[in-house]
Parts: C-alpha cells; structure tokens; sequence
C-alpha cells in the first residue's frame, strides 16, 4: 500500500502514517525535564552532608569535654599513668609534653597576710557576700597565675579568684553555701576573731571573701613527674580524645601523703 506523504513546514517529508521523522529527536529534548532532579538530588545530597558534619562536630564536642578524676596513683609507666579512682575504678591517662603539675600541702588561716597572692574558691549568699570554701596560697614563684575573677563549671553562681591580698579584718561567723574562687594577693588582715575577711586586689578590680575557720587551706607548688609515686593522692583534669583515650591537661598531686581538697 502506497505511503502518501507530505511536506511540513519545516520543508522535510513526513510520514502520513506515523510521527513526522524530524520529530523524533525532540523526545530527546523532552528527557531534559529529569536534569533538574539531579539538581534536587544533588542538592539534598548536600544538605544531608551538612546535617552529617554538623552531628560529627557536635559529638567532637561532647568528647572533648574535661573529666575530673580524684584517686590514687597505681603506677606511672613512661607517660602512661594509672590510678585508682575513689569507687575502686582502675583510670588510666596519657601525659603529654604540656601537661601541667602542681603540689599541694596543709596550711592554715595565719599563712594569709596582707601581700599574699592566694586562690579562693567561693559562693555568694543572699546578702551578696562571698564565702570561701577553699583557699590556695600560692608561693612567690607562682605570683600571677590565672589573676583576676571569673565564673567556674562547677555549679550556678560558682566562681574563681586570683589575686593579692590587700586586707584581713575580723568577720562574723556564719554558714556558708555555695562556691566561687578568688586568687589574689591579701592586703590586710585582722585576727582575734575565728574568721576571716579578705579584701583581694586584682588588675580590673576587687572582691571581698569570707573565710570560715573550718575552710580547706592549702600551700600550692611547682611539682614534676618524680612525685607521682604509688599511693600518692591526685586529682586529675583529662580530656576525652577521639580514639576514647584520657589525656591529662593538669594534676593536682598531695604531697607527703596529703589529700588535695577536692
């Protein structure tokens, strides 16, 4: 049977009896309606990585966050250390080149003069006042270190002082709650009375800090390796590492068989 055939516009033969030959490579034009769904697949390919890295530095994050260990020393093996922690947990954590060390021994309050350059760690009560809970005196050697007044991690309110005592004058004894730390030098002290009031001076500014009779006070010192002998008492700052490992960023060591305030 004999195909009629016409002339299209375009000037080329068509089939009467079926689609116009030069119409066929416009269904290939036609598949360029999926190209923009690369484009959403790759979009939401991004999108997915950017969800993925924001969830991988979230738990870098989480692992980073410094862990506080109090116990006693097993053994120190090179720069591994391992201790015994209070619950009878044996720990072991990597001591870096940088890791820092330092001593502590008993003192009491009459070591605090006017010039001392001391630590406190204290709380602020109702009346706005700060108690100390602990005090670090630290030697001349030490004079600077961490001055001035910020808030700790350790709880709402809490914060740390460093600073040289400027004065000392009798204060009423008083229950105390709650934690902040001060590190100054002490100007002038009062005696006669059971408690203390210091005044602690520090580039920027002052704070005024209670001290109970029964506060912890405690010499602080440079300290090396040689002291984390067995069953010496430490507290111990670490870090996380991605590998699950502890690496220590400082130790608090007691010396001769003292227990730091923890």
């Amino acid at each position: 049977m004999a195909h009629q055939r016409r002339i299209g516009r375009s000037g080329n033969q068509v089939n009467a009896a079926g689609p116009p030959q030069s119409a066929r490579p416009l269904r290939g034009k036609r598949r360029a309606a999926p190209h923009g769904g690369h484009h959403t697949n790759a979009l939401a390919q991004c999108l997915f990585a950017g969800v993925l890295a924001c969830a991988l530095t979230a738990g870098g994050a989480a692992q980073a966050q410094s862990q506080k260990i109090s116990g006693d020393v097993i053994k120190l093996d090179a720069s591994t250390l391992q201790t015994r922690a209070a619950d009878g947990q044996m720990i072991v954590v990597k001591l870096g080149d940088n890791v820092r060390l330092s001593a502590r021994s008993p003192a009491d309050l009459d070591r605090i003069a006017p010039g001392a350059y001391i630590g406190t760690t204290a709380a602020p009560r109702a009346d706005g006042m700060l108690y100390a809970s602990e005090v670090h005196i630290f030697p001349e050697s030490m004079r600077g270190t961490g001055e001035g007044h910020r808030p700790m991690d350790t709880g709402p309110g809490n914060t740390m002082t460093n600073a040289t005592v400027s004065s000392v004058a009798a204060a009423k004894a008083d229950a105390r709650p709650g934690n902040t730390m001060t590190n100054a030098t002490v100007a002038q002290v009062a005696r006669g009375e059971p408690d203390r009031r210091l005044t602690l001076s520090y580039p920027g500014g002052e704070k005024v800090v209670t001290v109970p009779v029964n506060t912890p006070i405690v010499m602080v010192e440079p300290a090396d390796r040689s002291m984390l002998t067995p069953g010496a008492h430490v507290i111990v700052y670490a870090t996380r590492q991605a590998d699950g490992s502890l690496s220590a960023d400082r130790i608090t060591i007691g010396k001769n068989g003292f227990i730091p305030p923890a």
